[in-house]
């Protein structure tokens, strides 16, 4: 019989907000949490802008001796793992923790240590270095201090795939559950890249937003108009449970994950494939396992990264999957709201599709003006919209040619 895996837990930290129901919040009402850059200084670079989380602190919600040696990515993804949590009201036990897995990364790892300690070396020495530097930059940190936080001793995985971390993450943690190695999962992404070789680096790609004078419009999905992305930082987490599990427990559902597909477009580092191959294999995976007609899909949230092709391209591969169908489907990006959080994207905009399902309620693709010939879907222009929802995917395309897609669908007893 195949186990089914469903959300009980949600939790996030973003620029547009310190929980899950508060990012929800801002992307329903099209609150953006771009602005000026405070994280460094910014007159060296034209785009001074980013979403930055601002005045964000653990509390005393974990150790102060375990939070010193936290990159500040992994402070996020602890933040929103414990609200998760919490949320789900999964108790981790003695009797319970083996079967518990964590599934959670970043695209960067703690690439802020990284570039802070080179600045003690090369000034003050090796000598200064800390023991503690190599265990607390890498990728899988986040998912090592949340099993230390909460005692979850089941399979630990990291999956880095760039922007695409996010919804990989969640996807390979459906999977672990769905195979009978965990009972629950810990799954989501986190990152904090917003640094100035970073910022240095999207500039020499021309792939940033330019609008200064105007932070909270900048980013444009599916626009004309539209010019790059504005980075972002944060994460979310989701507890997923094997169905039954979550019922017996009399756990509050969500909704379930009933597909996931991943793939390599095989072609360039930086640019999609043209004809969109790697998305289309990852969305046709992810709907043949999900046993659905691609039509009976309500609502996708794209990747959504107002890069001129990215945009394109996505919404070519929309209507190949959908065919005539693509024109009913609701598309909408939440990038503009809460940034490109890179490895953090798809767990960031993963809540979209889970709440959207619960709320029977659309997230706007807002700053959208002017219609591009290309992009010709409906992409929720500017106002959310109340609609039933019962099938969500969420979709991430990251640096390397990696793709990622999730489904996600109202609870069917």
């Amino acid at each position: 019989m195949t186990r089914r895996v469903v959300v009980t837990g949600v939790g996030a930290v973003s620029s547009a907000g310190h929980s899950a129901e508060e990012t929800w919040r801002s992307m329903v009402e099209g609150r953006s949490g771009v602005g000026p850059i405070t994280l460094f200084d910014p007159e060296p670079f034209p785009v001074r802008i980013q979403a930055e989380v601002r005045n964000w602190s653990l509390g005393d919600r974990v150790d102060p001796k375990q939070q010193r040696h936290m990159n500040r990515g992994v402070t996020f993804g602890m933040g929103a793992a414990l609200d998760a949590l919490q949320d789900s009201g999964l108790q981790i036990t003695d009797e319970n923790a083996e079967d518990v897995a964590v599934v959670f990364s970043s695209g960067g790892g703690g690439t802020d240590l990284v570039v802070e300690y080179q600045k003690i070396l090369d000034e003050k020495g090796p000598r200064r270095i800390t023991p503690f530097l190599v265990a607390n930059f890498i990728p899988d940190a986040i998912s090592g201090h949340i099993a230390i936080a909460t005692g979850a001793r089941g399979i630990n995985h990291s999956v880095v795939s760039a922007c695409a971390t996010g919804a990989a993450s969640i996807g390979e943690a459906s999977e672990v559950i769905r195979r009978g190695d965990a009972v629950a999962a810990i799954a989501g992404s986190s990152e904090s890249v917003l640094q100035p070789i970073y910022h240095a680096t999207w500039t020499s790609m021309r792939a940033l937003a330019n609008n200064n004078e105007h932070p909270t419009e900048a980013q444009r999905p599916f626009d004309l108009n539209r010019d790059g992305f504005v980075p972002g930082e944060g994460g979310a987490a989701f507890i997923l449970e094997e169905y039954e599990a979550a019922r017996e427990r009399g756990a509050n559902i969500y909704c379930e994950v009933i597909g996931y597909g991943s793939s390599n477009d095989a072609y360039d580092m930086i640019a999609l494939h043209e004809s969109g191959r790697g998305l289309n294999r990852a969305m046709s995976l992810a709907i043949r396992k999900a046993g659905i007609d691609p039509a009976a899909i309500d609502y996708i949230n794209p990747h959504g990264s107002a890069t001129p092709q990215n945009d394109r391209v996505e919404t070519m591969v929309f209507k190949q999957i959908m065919g005539d169908a693509a024109r009913r489907v609701a598309v909408s990006s939440v990038k503009p709201i809460v940034g490109h959080c890179m490895g953090a994207a798809g767990s960031v905009e993963a809540l979209a599709c889970v709440f959207a399902i619960r709320d029977r309620r659309l997230p706007p693709t807002i700053n959208y003006h002017t219609p591009d010939p290309d992009c010709d879907l409906d992409y929720v222009p500017n106002t959310a919209r109340d609609r039933d929802v019962d099938i969500a995917v969420s979709t991430s395309v990251g640096l390397g040619g990696h793709n990622s897609c999730v489904i996600f669908r109202r609870v069917q007893e």
